[in-house]
Protein backbone atom coordinates (compact mmCIF):
# COMPACT_ATOMS: atom_id res chain seq x y z
CA UNK A 1 0.00 0.00 0.00
CA UNK A 2 1.49 3.27 -0.67
CA UNK A 3 2.36 5.91 1.94
CA UNK A 4 -0.32 8.24 0.76
CA UNK A 5 -3.05 5.30 1.31
CA UNK A 6 -2.21 4.19 4.46
CA UNK A 7 -2.19 7.77 5.80
CA UNK A 8 -5.48 9.42 4.02
CA UNK A 9 -8.22 9.66 6.31
CA UNK A 10 -11.65 9.59 4.97
CA UNK A 11 -14.44 12.48 6.26
CA UNK A 12 -18.11 12.08 6.26
CA UNK A 13 -20.26 15.40 6.21
CA UNK A 14 -23.46 13.66 8.38
CA UNK A 15 -27.12 15.40 8.38
CA UNK A 16 -27.40 16.89 5.05
CA UNK A 17 -30.04 18.11 4.16
CA UNK A 18 -30.50 21.01 1.80
CA UNK A 19 -29.28 21.76 -2.03
CA UNK A 20 -27.17 24.20 -0.82
CA UNK A 21 -25.38 21.66 1.81
CA UNK A 22 -24.69 19.21 -1.27
CA UNK A 23 -23.70 21.98 -3.34
CA UNK A 24 -20.88 23.09 -0.58
CA UNK A 25 -20.36 18.89 -0.59
CA UNK A 26 -19.62 18.71 -3.81
CA UNK A 27 -17.11 21.43 -3.59
CA UNK A 28 -15.51 19.92 -0.90
CA UNK A 29 -15.72 16.81 -2.12
CA UNK A 30 -15.37 14.62 1.22
CA UNK A 31 -15.61 10.66 1.21
CA UNK A 32 -19.22 10.40 2.46
CA UNK A 33 -22.28 12.60 3.23
CA UNK A 34 -24.91 11.22 5.82
CA UNK A 35 -28.70 11.18 5.20
CA UNK A 36 -31.16 10.47 8.26
CA UNK A 37 -33.98 8.17 7.81
CA UNK A 38 -34.83 8.20 11.30
CA UNK A 39 -37.95 10.49 11.44
CA UNK A 40 -37.14 11.52 15.19
CA UNK A 41 -34.46 13.24 14.19
CA UNK A 42 -34.63 16.97 13.39
CA UNK A 43 -32.27 16.44 10.59
CA UNK A 44 -34.74 13.91 9.40
CA UNK A 45 -35.03 13.32 5.52
CA UNK A 46 -37.77 11.76 3.45
CA UNK A 47 -36.85 9.32 0.39
CA UNK A 48 -38.21 11.67 -1.62
CA UNK A 49 -36.09 14.39 -0.39
CA UNK A 50 -32.91 12.24 -0.56
CA UNK A 51 -33.71 11.10 -4.21
CA UNK A 52 -33.57 14.46 -5.28
CA UNK A 53 -30.51 15.18 -3.09
CA UNK A 54 -28.60 12.56 -4.20
CA UNK A 55 -29.40 13.56 -7.70
CA UNK A 56 -27.11 16.37 -6.98
CA UNK A 57 -24.18 14.71 -5.60
CA UNK A 58 -20.82 14.56 -7.23
CA UNK A 59 -21.19 10.58 -8.01
CA UNK A 60 -17.96 9.85 -6.89
CA UNK A 61 -19.04 11.07 -3.18
CA UNK A 62 -20.95 8.08 -1.27
CA UNK A 63 -24.05 8.79 0.25
CA UNK A 64 -24.94 6.76 3.54
CA UNK A 65 -28.88 6.63 5.01
CA UNK A 66 -28.66 6.90 8.52
CA UNK A 67 -30.86 4.42 9.93
CA UNK A 68 -32.23 3.89 13.59
CA UNK A 69 -34.05 0.88 14.21
CA UNK A 70 -35.56 0.77 10.66
CA UNK A 71 -37.00 -2.45 9.27
CA UNK A 72 -34.57 -4.13 7.44
CA UNK A 73 -36.55 -5.09 4.45
CA UNK A 74 -36.93 -1.11 4.09
CA UNK A 75 -33.00 -0.59 4.45
CA UNK A 76 -32.27 -3.13 1.55
CA UNK A 77 -35.15 -1.58 -0.89
CA UNK A 78 -32.94 1.86 -0.68
CA UNK A 79 -29.68 0.69 -0.47
CA UNK A 80 -31.68 -1.53 -4.05
CA UNK A 81 -32.96 1.62 -5.22
CA UNK A 82 -29.66 3.47 -5.86
CA UNK A 83 -30.64 6.23 -3.57
CA UNK A 84 -28.14 5.58 -0.71
CA UNK A 85 -24.99 3.82 -1.52
CA UNK A 86 -24.38 2.22 2.39
CA UNK A 87 -26.60 2.14 5.24
CA UNK A 88 -25.61 3.38 8.53
CA UNK A 89 -27.42 1.62 11.43
CA UNK A 90 -27.35 3.73 14.59
CA UNK A 91 -30.02 2.06 16.71
CA UNK A 92 -30.65 -1.29 18.56
CA UNK A 93 -29.92 -3.84 15.29
CA UNK A 94 -27.79 -6.62 16.33
CA UNK A 95 -26.10 -9.70 14.76
CA UNK A 96 -28.94 -11.47 13.30
CA UNK A 97 -30.24 -7.79 12.16
CA UNK A 98 -27.07 -7.25 9.92
CA UNK A 99 -26.98 -11.06 8.32
CA UNK A 100 -30.58 -10.42 7.60
CA UNK A 101 -29.63 -7.66 5.35
CA UNK A 102 -26.47 -9.38 4.25
CA UNK A 103 -29.03 -11.55 2.34
CA UNK A 104 -30.83 -8.74 1.10
CA UNK A 105 -27.90 -6.64 -0.54
CA UNK A 106 -24.24 -6.29 -1.57
CA UNK A 107 -23.73 -2.74 0.02
CA UNK A 108 -21.66 -1.63 2.77
CA UNK A 109 -23.04 -1.50 6.03
CA UNK A 110 -21.61 0.78 8.77
CA UNK A 111 -22.92 0.37 12.28
CA UNK A 112 -22.58 2.57 15.42
CA UNK A 113 -21.81 1.80 18.77
CA UNK A 114 -22.42 4.25 21.85
CA UNK A 115 -19.08 3.91 23.55
CA UNK A 116 -19.53 4.21 27.23
CA UNK A 117 -17.42 1.58 28.25
CA UNK A 118 -14.18 -0.85 27.61
CA UNK A 119 -17.48 -3.50 26.88
CA UNK A 120 -18.73 -1.53 23.92
CA UNK A 121 -15.28 -1.61 22.12
CA UNK A 122 -15.25 -4.84 22.29
CA UNK A 123 -18.65 -5.01 20.71
CA UNK A 124 -17.60 -2.75 18.00
CA UNK A 125 -14.37 -4.53 17.42
CA UNK A 126 -16.56 -7.76 17.28
CA UNK A 127 -19.24 -6.81 14.89
CA UNK A 128 -19.77 -8.46 11.11
CA UNK A 129 -20.18 -4.72 9.82
CA UNK A 130 -18.35 -3.74 7.33
CA UNK A 131 -17.30 -0.79 8.65
CA UNK A 132 -17.57 0.58 12.70
CA UNK A 133 -18.77 3.81 14.09
CA UNK A 134 -18.16 5.15 17.13
CA UNK A 135 -19.96 7.83 19.01
CA UNK A 136 -21.54 8.97 22.45
CA UNK A 137 -24.86 8.79 23.21
CA UNK A 138 -27.50 8.67 19.93
CA UNK A 139 -25.27 10.48 17.61
CA UNK A 140 -25.62 13.87 16.99
CA UNK A 141 -25.09 15.27 19.84
CA UNK A 142 -21.98 16.81 19.14
CA UNK A 143 -20.84 15.44 22.91
CA UNK A 144 -17.39 13.16 23.21
CA UNK A 145 -16.85 10.14 24.48
CA UNK A 146 -13.68 9.02 26.66
CA UNK A 147 -11.07 8.71 23.48
CA UNK A 148 -9.01 6.25 25.68
CA UNK A 149 -11.40 3.89 25.27
CA UNK A 150 -10.23 3.68 21.63
CA UNK A 151 -7.02 2.14 22.75
CA UNK A 152 -8.90 -0.80 22.98
CA UNK A 153 -10.14 -0.28 19.02
CA UNK A 154 -8.26 -3.36 17.13
CA UNK A 155 -10.39 -2.75 13.71
CA UNK A 156 -10.70 0.36 11.25
CA UNK A 157 -13.12 2.95 12.50
CA UNK A 158 -15.19 5.84 11.68
CA UNK A 159 -14.88 8.38 14.86
CA UNK A 160 -17.56 10.84 15.76
CA UNK A 161 -18.71 12.74 18.53
CA UNK A 162 -17.20 16.02 19.33
CA UNK A 163 -15.88 16.63 16.31
CA UNK A 164 -15.96 20.26 14.60
CA UNK A 165 -13.05 22.19 12.55
CA UNK A 166 -11.35 23.28 16.12
CA UNK A 167 -10.93 19.73 17.87
CA UNK A 168 -10.54 17.20 14.61
CA UNK A 169 -7.05 17.91 13.68
CA UNK A 170 -6.16 16.60 17.72
CA UNK A 171 -8.68 13.76 17.14
CA UNK A 172 -6.59 12.88 13.59
CA UNK A 173 -3.50 13.33 14.86
CA UNK A 174 -3.23 10.98 17.85
CA UNK A 175 -6.51 8.35 17.02
CA UNK A 176 -5.86 8.10 13.23
CA UNK A 177 -9.04 6.51 12.60
CA UNK A 178 -10.15 5.34 9.06
CA UNK A 179 -12.83 8.04 8.78
CA UNK A 180 -14.11 11.21 11.26
CA UNK A 181 -17.63 11.62 11.14
CA UNK A 182 -19.21 15.17 11.99
CA UNK A 183 -22.85 16.77 12.17
CA UNK A 184 -23.48 19.00 14.99
CA UNK A 185 -20.03 20.36 14.36
CA UNK A 186 -20.51 22.09 11.39
CA UNK A 187 -23.94 23.74 12.08
CA UNK A 188 -24.60 26.96 13.27
CA UNK A 189 -28.39 27.28 14.69
CA UNK A 190 -29.33 23.80 13.47
CA UNK A 191 -28.11 23.72 9.80
CA UNK A 192 -24.81 23.07 8.01
CA UNK A 193 -22.85 26.15 8.01
CA UNK A 194 -20.77 26.54 4.72
CA UNK A 195 -18.00 27.88 6.05
CA UNK A 196 -17.37 25.75 9.07
CA UNK A 197 -17.83 22.79 6.38
CA UNK A 198 -15.07 23.97 4.57
CA UNK A 199 -12.65 24.77 8.23
CA UNK A 200 -13.57 21.08 8.84
CA UNK A 201 -12.66 19.70 5.64
CA UNK A 202 -9.36 21.73 5.80
CA UNK A 203 -8.57 20.58 9.20
CA UNK A 204 -8.67 17.33 8.43
CA UNK A 205 -6.55 17.44 5.21
CA UNK A 206 -4.20 19.61 6.80
CA UNK A 207 -3.41 16.77 9.55
CA UNK A 208 -3.17 13.80 7.04
CA UNK A 209 -0.63 15.67 5.01
CA UNK A 210 1.51 15.97 8.43
CA UNK A 211 1.18 12.06 8.32
CA UNK A 212 2.68 11.40 5.37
Amino acid sequence: MKQEEKSKIKIKLCGLMRPSDIEMANLLHPDYVGFVFAKKSRRYVSPERVKTLKELLHPDIMAVGVFVDEEVEAVAAWLSSGIIDMAQLHGREDEAYIKKLRGLTKQPIIKAFSVREERDIEKACASTADFVLLDAGSGGTGNAFDRELLAGMNRPYFLAGGLDPSTVGEAVKRWRPYAVDVSSGIETDGCKDAEKMQLFVESVRMEVGKLR
